[in-house]
């Protein structure tokens, strides 16, 4: 009797394990890897593998009945894979750096500042990071957007000219194809005049 409630009890704590976690993935600000990883800057490609492993069998949809397990275990994988992408990774680094320098010049603080060990700066330095990252994110869709509608003037104007030399073709074709037409109708034009004139040269005569 003991051993299963000790078994049930166990089951429900593994539960609430997994669940807690998937709350958490699904609480993270989506554009910050380490956060969703519940990882730290500076760690190696061997720690991400190690704890996205650790995370993703724990919440993995086929563990877990819980509904929102595969959105949870979708942004595991994202974040594992930008981590390990050394540009996305790197761009991701420069956006906290970057918080982090604005927040000490805000504050007129200096880089040795004991300050910046505080919980109160990191809470900080974590909610600036995120402004960073939103503004990052939406100036690459602005340039993406641009690239879009630059390409697609692009597009339009080679589908132009494309259809401007068809036209050509096709002008050049029929020119070519109605020659003899257009020979034999200066021909019958020619003659028609010359009967004209020579009648007219009787008449006069």
């Amino acid at each position: 009797m003991a051993d299963d409630i000790d078994k049930i009890l166990s089951q429900e704590s593994s539960k609430y394990g997994k669940d807690v976690e998937i709350a958490r993935i699904l609480s993270t600000f989506k554009l910050d890897s380490y956060a969703i990883l519940d990882l730290q800057p500076g760690c190696t490609p061997a720690d991400i593998k190690q704890q996205y492993r650790r995370k993703s069998l724990l919440i993995h949809p086929d563990k877990t009945t819980n509904p929102d397990a595969p959105d949870a275990f979708d942004l595991l994988k994202k974040a594992e894979a930008e981590l390990m992408d050394d540009k996305k990774r790197e761009l991701l680094d420069e956006a906290i750096a970057d918080a982090r320098k604005l927040l000490i010049r805000e504050r007129g603080w200096t880089i040795n500042d004991e300050r910046l060990k505080g919980t109160e700066f990191l809470k900080d330095w974590r909610d600036k990071t995120k402004i960073v990252l939103v503004e990052t994110e939406l100036r690459r869709r602005k340039q993406a957007k641009a690239q879009m509608q630059e390409e697609g003037r692009e597009k339009a104007r080679i589908e132009k000219e494309a259809e401007e030399r068809k036209k050509k073709r096709d002008a050049d074709k029929v020119w070519e194809e109605t020659r003899d037409e257009r020979i034999n109708n200066w021909r019958d034009f020619k003659k028609t005049t010359d009967k004209k004139k020579k009648r007219k040269m009787n008449v006069l005569g």
